[in-house]
């Protein structure tokens, strides 16, 4: 017999199965729920964690990236004093703690602006080697750390001046509020810079805790740290858990610096570091079920799937290995005993026509009168039968037991989780555009000191090239026309001269908004640089994992941007109306129609050029998508049902292909052969109890042919010897 085929493989996997679901439903559902710290809150922690490790990595990169290209700009025009360098970087810029400019030949400081710049750390002899510009940590006396980035000023004809700006490890628009702390952690463990509660000692020794344990884990290869398939942050990330106090328990998250892209890496990235957060929630024990039910759904199943086995082995199994053994006896010549006729169904049918074949082969016509055929429920009534036993098991776990409705409680943490990330996001939105428009004044310096539309093309290429923000910049003359552009062409209405405000969206009725920055060009009658921000850019910066969908929405609460499927201008979602009309960042959970979201509103806060366009970022998630435990139980009690519908739909399936289709044709042929038909050969399908069943009728079928022709020629005989 075959090992996959025949009526014995599919009603034992069928068997080991469902007993193998009743033990992993006794010990799954039948388990007491006890949970203190829902997993949904720490896996926040971990994407808290990586909002803060993303901010960090996003304003030292752009620290060293914008120095590196004001240094370019300031070596093609004509030479400054140290001085103006200083003016016009602190003018546009104020991100550095402090900026100075050193004569390398000499070592002479020729500027300094904000605080003191750690100098000695800086060898001099050692900056034309290869990585002798590169940025680097440096530990201050009082114990603070800042990154020293780094850049050469060059005229033909003066001697060359060394750029430096000192930058403090702080994570710009990171909230930090109801009572949470992050730090930067270099690759030993030792804690470089921290903010937000850590007033207490036991705080500062959690801190160092997790800080140790995340140096340690961020050793691992990002892949190899995560579960197969997880995806999702580029970096070394998790949750970590620490010590309890009366009710409360510290729960915190890591995560590496890392590139946007799997496998590049940047300058910040590059230099080791690990963030690490924590915060103290409250532990509340979550008693959802009882062993008893678990118990009893699988006894259930074992009395359910019992009976189910049973109707299988009692009306298709043992019928059909009587008919194999049945037929194998007619072939051998023994047809003193009748054939056993089972009751009911296409075994009825084929021992019916056994019993009729046996009597042609001891002599009756084909066509004597059948015995009465028992009809009954058929082999796929059957299979349908124990479909139906297994659904009754099946379906009400699936649909019915263990619902978590709308009273699901969600844990607060979750929603101030959910409020500080939407900040983080709003302000890493306002920051960036700040960022877009400070850029661009930069550009705007240099070309009002050039005339040619040559040399301010080659300003706009290289600015196009170095940030990705921008799909078009230009130079807008006060009578609208463009006196230079680089990138892709210019939404631009021809004749309409720069605009006064600095940063605006237009582009209402096209497929995307035009978010366009402006800064006047000075000492050009009134032109100005004008860039068009890349939607593209604006939306990557919404894409943050476990927030669910984002928006940014103008003053006019119509979409500018989201992270995934919204059409721009349209009005936000109703259910987001109570929230729109916050001032501050506030977050909620709905209850509507029975579903439960968690959902958030951050607008604009802080200054910048970008705070005039008071927009504000919205976010919202379904709770069932948290891993809480009234959902972790559901999940769970759908999951043992989906598991017993497959392994029912699965064997009965195997059954039904292998078994009763085969078994169906072969009643139908072995009627044909009892009542006449000598000419059809019966070929098996399947070497299995059916095939071989088949394979019986077909010899059967011969001996009937032999036993014709024997006859026949007997008959015949007389008649030729007359004629002759």
């Amino acid at each position: 017999m075959s090992l996959i085929g025949g009526i014995r493989p599919p009603i034992a996997v069928l068997s080991v199965l469902l007993l193998t679901l009743a033990g992993i439903t006794a010990l799954t559902l039948g388990k007491p729920a006890g949970v203190l710290v829902p997993k949904a809150v720490l896996t926040s922690q971990q994407y808290v964690a990586e909002d803060g490790a993303v901010a960090l990595r996003t304003s030292l990169d752009e620290s060293i990236r914008d120095l590196t290209n004001t240094a370019t700009l300031f070596n093609e025009g004509q030479p400054v004093s140290a001085d103006t360098v200083l003016d016009k970087i602190g003018n546009v810029y104020q991100k550095w703690r402090g900026t100075a400019v050193v004569e390398i030949k000499s070592g002479n400081l020729l500027a300094a602006r904000g605080e003191n710049v750690p100098l000695t750390a800086i060898d001099r002899s050692k900056l034309s080697a290869k990585d002798g510009l590169a940025p680097r940590m440096v530990r201050m006396d009082n114990g603070q750390t800042r990154l020293v980035i780094l850049a050469v000023l060059s005229w033909e004809g003066k001697p060359q001046q060394l750029l430096v700006a000192s930058s403090s490890l702080t994570f710009p628009g990171v909230s930090l509020a109801d009572g949470r702390a992050i730090g930067v952690v270099d690759s030993t463990g030792q804690v470089l810079s921290s903010h937000g509660n850590l007033d207490t000692k036991r705080a500062q020794q959690q801190l160092k805790s997790f800080a140790t344990a995340a140096a340690k884990k961020a050793e691992q290869h990002p892949i190899t740290a995560k579960e197969p398939g997880a995806g999702g942050y580029t970096g070394v990330s998790g949750h970590l858990t620490g010590g309890a106090a009366q009710d409360m328990r510290t729960v915190g998250g890591y995560a590496t610096l890392a590139a946007p892209v799997a496998g590049e890496t940047t300058v910040a990235s590059g230099l080791g570091l690990t963030v690490v957060t924590q915060v103290d929630v409250e532990e509340r024990t979550a008693q959802l079920t009882r062993p008893a039910f678990g118990i009893a759904a699988a006894g259930a199943l074992l009395v359910i799937g019992g009976l189910a086995v049973m109707v299988l082995l009692g009306t298709v199994q043992r019928p059909l290995i009587r008919l194999f053994l049945e037929s194998r006896r007619l072939t051998r010549g023994d047809l003193a005993r009748p054939v056993t006729v089972p009751k009911s169904g296409e075994a009825a049918r084929v021992g019916a026509a056994l019993e009729r074949l046996r009597r042609q082969l001891q002599g009756a016509p084909a066509d004597a009168e059948a015995p009465a055929s028992r009809r009954g429920l058929g082999a796929r009534a059957l299979l349908a039968v124990c479909a139906v036993l297994l659904l009754a098991w099946s379906v009400p776990l699936m649909l019915v037991l263990n619902r978590a409705d709308d009273s699901v409680r969600v844990p607060s943490q979750i929603v101030r989780d959910q409020k500080s990330r939407t900040a983080t996001v709003s302000d890493r939105v306002r920051r960036a555009l700040n960022e877009g428009h400070a850029d661009l004044a930069a550009v705007a310096a240099l070309i009002g000191d050039r005339t040619s539309a040559e040399d301010m093309k080659t300003v706009l290429e290289r600015t196009v090239e170095d940030h990705d923000r921008y799909q078009s910049v230009y130079v807008l003359g006060a009578d609208g026309t463009i006196l230079a552009q680089a990138g892709s062409t210019p939404h631009h209405t021809a004749g309409k001269g720069p605009s006064t405000k600095s940063v605006e969206v237009t582009g209402e009725g096209g497929k995307t908004p035009v978010i366009t920055a402006t800064a006047e060009a000075p000492g050009r009658d009134g032109a100005a640089v004008v860039a068009e921000f890349r939607i593209e850019f604006l939306n990557a910066l919404l894409g943050r994992q476990g927030m669910g969908d984002v928006r940014v929405l103008d003053a006019e609460n119509r979409v500018i941007g989201g992270d995934a499927g919204y059409l721009a201008f349209q009005k936000a979602p109703s259910h987001l109306t109570p929230l729109l009309g916050k001032k501050d960042a506030y977050a909620t959970v709905q209850r509507t129609g029975g579903t439960v979201r968690v959902a958030a509103v951050a607008p604009f806060t802080g200054g910048g050029e970008a705070k005039s366009l008071q927009w504000k970022v919205v976010s919202w998630q379904p709770a069932s998508g948290l891993a809480i435990p009234e959902y972790s139980l559901q999940n769970r009690t759908v999951l043992a049902g989906l598991l017993g519908l497959t392994a029912a739909a699965a064997c009965l399936g195997w059954l039904h292909i292998v078994v009763v289709r085969p078994l169906r044709e072969l009643a139908r042929q072995a009627e044909a052969l009892a009542g006449g038909d000598r000419k059809t050969v019966l070929y098996p399908r399947h070497h299995d109890e059916v095939g071989a069943v088949a394979r019986s009728l077909e010899l059967i079928r011969q001996q009937l042919q032999e036993q014709r022709r024997g006859r026949d020629g007997g008959t015949r005989t007389p008649a030729g010897v007359g004629r002759n």
